[in-house]
């Protein structure tokens, strides 16, 4: 199996294109070299209705040591989650139900149901900055859930199976699948200085500052250096307001492509598409309850609620949607 490559270095001169991006049009901002392989006993795969679906990047399930776990139901009494359902203790429904009729019953390892039903998926930024924040602030303190965390480093967290429903986009819940990715997020222009605390320009690029605001952060790459895919601070609007934000890392973008590849497989009706407006362009407010309704692919979570602004204006759209046709044309996962 071809393992992942962790961009390395960044050079202080113009950016030149590496082999492996030529094909599709990209422009490298690395020198690629391989990453520490995982400790023994981890897996590259994601779980959907019970079974395992090989998606070829490191995963850490609910499960697995080190895992988080979403379908925990333990809270303190004295500083219960803000929106667990503190009858039962939980942050997610068992199973797909809408409208009180169930869909796909709980612990269901019917593949084919749950394909016909989950045609959606929904991504955010958690403003936390590393997945062991990120699950720490929505499970333990908001009480909310979602199935997929995506750390700085590439790793994918699986929280619960995807057959399950989990609280994280609303109208979309039960016919969705949510990941969240570890970022600080996008501010209005005026406060873009706040970004100076997480951010380090350096050898032309720029690096997120791990070491210095979370010691390892629950990282599992020991030797990650966390260089944005792009080094210049992006900007862009959504919902009509100027926002800027740094970008994504290479790791995670090649790990959300390689997801989004194996559940457009597994799941048909998910296509590899956004929303787009007259132009062409991946759009940049909210859809309607209708169009929400009639809408088949992927979405971020300001298409979903015109309250929330992420993925952002750096989130790479055409990049993602790219990188997960050509994988599906190739046969791949």
């Amino acid at each position: 199996m071809v393992r992942r490559m962790q961009g390395a270095r960044r050079f202080a001169t113009v950016a030149r294109e590496a082999p492996a991006m030529a094909a599709a049009g990209l422009v490298a901002w690395a020198c690629a070299a391989p990453r520490t392989p995982p400790p023994v006993g981890w897996g590259e795969s994601i779980v959907v209705c019970g079974r395992a679906v090989e998606i070829g990047v490191p995963v850490v399930t609910w499960t697995d040591p080190g895992g988080y776990d979403a379908t925990a139901t333990a809270y303190d009494p004295a500083r219960p989650p803000e929106h667990a359902d503190l009858d039962s203790g939980r942050r997610y429904s068992p199973g797909r139900r809408r409208d009180g009729r169930v869909l796909v019953p709980p612990g269901s390892g019917d593949r084919d149901l749950l394909a016909s039903v989950v045609d959606q998926f929904v991504v955010h930024y958690d403003v936390c900055g590393t997945s062991r924040t990120c699950f720490d602030v929505l499970h333990r303190r908001r009480g909310l859930s979602v199935h997929f965390l995506l750390d700085l480093d590439g790793t994918i967290y699986q929280t619960l199976d995807v057959r399950d429903t989990a609280w994280h986009a609303g109208p979309a819940n039960a016919r969705s699948i949510g990941i969240e990715i570890a970022q600080w997020g996008a501010r209005a222009p005026s406060r873009a200085g706040e970004l100076d605390e997480w951010y380090a320009s350096r050898d032309g690029g720029t690096r997120i500052t791990i070491p210095e605001r979370f010691g390892d952060g629950g990282l599992r790459t020991s030797d990650f250096e966390g260089w944005t895919a792009r080094p210049s601070l992006q900007r862009g609007r959504i919902h009509g307001a100027e926002l800027v934000q740094f970008d994504f890392t290479v790791e995670q973008y090649d790990s959300l492509v390689r997801l989004l590849a194996a559940l457009c497989s597994e799941l048909p009706r998910l296509l590899p598409s956004a929303p787009r407006d007259e132009a062409g362009r991946v759009r940049t407010g909210a859809l309607t309850a209708e169009e929400l309704d009639a809408f088949r692919g992927i979405l971020g979570h300001h298409h979903v609620t015109a309250r929330k602004v992420d993925p952002g204006p750096a989130f790479d759209w055409e990049r993602v949607l790219r990188g997960v046709r050509e994988r599906l044309e190739l046969g791949q996962k």
